[in-house]
C-alpha cells in the first residue's frame, strides 16, 4: 500500500481526525501504512487512542476502501493531494491541525498562497452583498486569491466577484465534492473549477454536510489566507468563529462596518470594537498587508520581467509607464493598444498599486 492510499484510508475512517493521525504518524515513523492493521495494544499506547479507535484502525478494511475512493475521484476529474505533495498549500501545512489531504476539483497554483479569506452571513442585506462584491473584485484584480466557503450569501458574492474580475478563487466545502452544498451553487462551482481556481474539501467524496463539518471547513478558510475579511454578520455567526481561528493563527482581521441599528452588522461592528481593522475599500487591506502578490522580486532590474505574472495586456501597459509622470495619450502611443484598453488597464494597475495616478490623467510607476 502506498502512502497516498494509506492516507486516503485513514481519512475515510470514523472518529480519527487530523490531530490523532499526526500523533499516530509520530509513533509509527511517519509511515501511514504501518498504522493500518497494527496490533490494538500497540495503537492504544499512542496518546489519545482508546480501545474503540484502536479497534477501528486494526479492522480498517471494514470501514474504508481507499482504492475505490481514488478510482472514483479520478473518474470525476478530482485530484487528491496529501501533505507531502508539492502542491499541498503551504499555509495549511503550517497550521496546527492541517487536513490529511485535499480533494481538489480544478487547479491549485503557487500564487494561491497570496490569499484573502472573505466570510460573512448566509442571510445578507443588499448592503452586505454589494460590499462583498466590491471588495472581492478589487482584491482579485490586485492579484489575491479569494478564499471562501461557497455558502449562500456573502461567500457566494465573494466567489462571483472574483470570477467576474477574472481572478482566482478557492471554494472550501463543508461536505464532500459529491455532496456539494448548497446545490444551487453547482454552476458557480463549475465556473470556479474551469479556469478560475478550485473547489476543495478534506472530506471523502460522499460526505454529507453536518454541524461538525462546517466548523472543520472554517479552520481551513482561516488558515489558508494571509488575512480574513468579515463583510457582514450578526453577533452570533460562524464567520466570527472563522475570524477567531484566524486571530489564533496570527492573521490580521478586517471587517466592514454596518449600521448600528441593524442586527445583521452587529458581529462586524463588535470585531472592529475589539481591534479588527475597519475596511471601506480594498486599499485599506492592501496598505496594511504591504507587499502585494505582484510586487517586484528582489534583485530584478526594470523593465524586463519585473512582473512576470502580469497578464499580457497589463504587462504591455505597465511597460509603457515610466518612473516619471506621463500623460495617458503618451502611454497609449507607447503601447499601440486601443485607448479604452489602456485606460481600463491603468485602473487595474492602479488598484494593484503598481502605478500612481496624478491630476490631468497622468501616470507613473510606484
Amino acid at each position: 500500500m502506498t502512502d497516498r492510499e494509506a492516507i486516503v484510508a485513514l481519512n475515510l475512517l470514523p472518529k480519527i481526525g487530523p490531530v490523532r493521525v499526526r500523533r499516530l504518524l509520530a509513533a509509527f515513523d511517519d509511515k501511514p501504512a504501518n498504522i493500518l492493521g497494527a496490533a490494538k495494544d500497540r495503537l492504544m499506547r499512542v496518546d489519545g487512542i482508546g480501545e474503540e479507535t484502536a479497534k477501528i484502525l486494526h479492522n480498517w478494511q471494514d470501514h474504508a476502501d481507499p482504492l475505490a475512493e481514488i478510482r472514483e475521484a479520478e473518474e470525476r476529474g478530482i485530484s487528491i493531494i496529501i501533505q507531502t505533495d508539492d502542491d499541498y498549500p503551504t499555509p495549511l501545512r503550517d497550521a496546527y491541525d492541517p487536513p490529511l489531504l485535499l480533494y481538489v476539483w480544478g487547479k491549485l497554483e503557487p500564487r494561491d498562497k497570496h490569499a484573502i479569506s472573505v466570510v460573512g452571513s448566509r442571510r445578507t442585506t443588499n448592503y452586505g452583498v454589494q460590499a462583498a462584491k466590491k471588495l472581492s473584485y478589487q482584491l482579485a484584480q490586485s492579484g489575491f486569491t479569494i478564499v471562501s466557503g461557497l455558502a449562500r450569501g456573502i461567500d457566494t458574492a465573494a466567489h462571483e466577484a472574483a470570477v467576474a474580475a477574472k481572478g482566482r478563487t478557492i471554494a472550501v466545502l463543508g461536505s464532500g465534492l459529491g455532496k456539494l452544498f448548497p446545490p444551487e451553487n453547482l454552476a458557480l462551482a463549475e465556473r470556479i473549477a474551469n479556469g478560475h481556481g478550485a473547489v476543495v474539501s478534506e472530506f471523502s467524496i460522499h460526505t454529507s454536510p453536518d454541524k461538525q463539518t462546517f466548523p472543520m471547513r472554517n479552520r481551513i478558510v482561516a488558515a489558508w489566507a494571509r488575512a480574513v475579511l468579515v463583510v457582514e454578520c450578526p453577533a452570533w455567526s460562524g464567520s466570527l468563529i472563522t475570524a477567531n481561528l484566524a486571530s489564533e493563527y496570527g492573521k490580521p482581521i478586517f471587517a466592514v462596518p454596518g449600521p448600528i441599528d441593524k442586527p445583521s452588522s452587529a458581529g462586524c461592528n463588535q470585531l472592529i470594537r475589539d481591534g479588527a481593522t475597519l475596511v471601506a475599500d480594498a486599499s485599506h487591506i492592501l496598505d496594511d498587508l504591504g507587499e502585494l502578490p505582484f510586487a517586484r522580486k528582489a534583485g530584478m532590474t526594470e523593465p524586463a520581467g519585473e512582473f512576470p505574472e502580469l497578464p499580457e495586456e497589463e504587462a504591455a501597459v505597465f511597460a509603457g509607464v515610466t518612473a516619471d509622470e506621463s500623460p495617458v495619450d503618451l502611454i497609449i502611443e507607447r503601447t499601440g493598444l486601443p485607448a479604452h484598453t489602456v485606460t481600463a488597464t491603468l485602473m487595474k494597475l492602479e488598484m494593484r498599486r503598481l502605478v500612481r495616478a496624478f491630476p490631468g490623467f497622468r501616470y507613473a510607476r510606484r
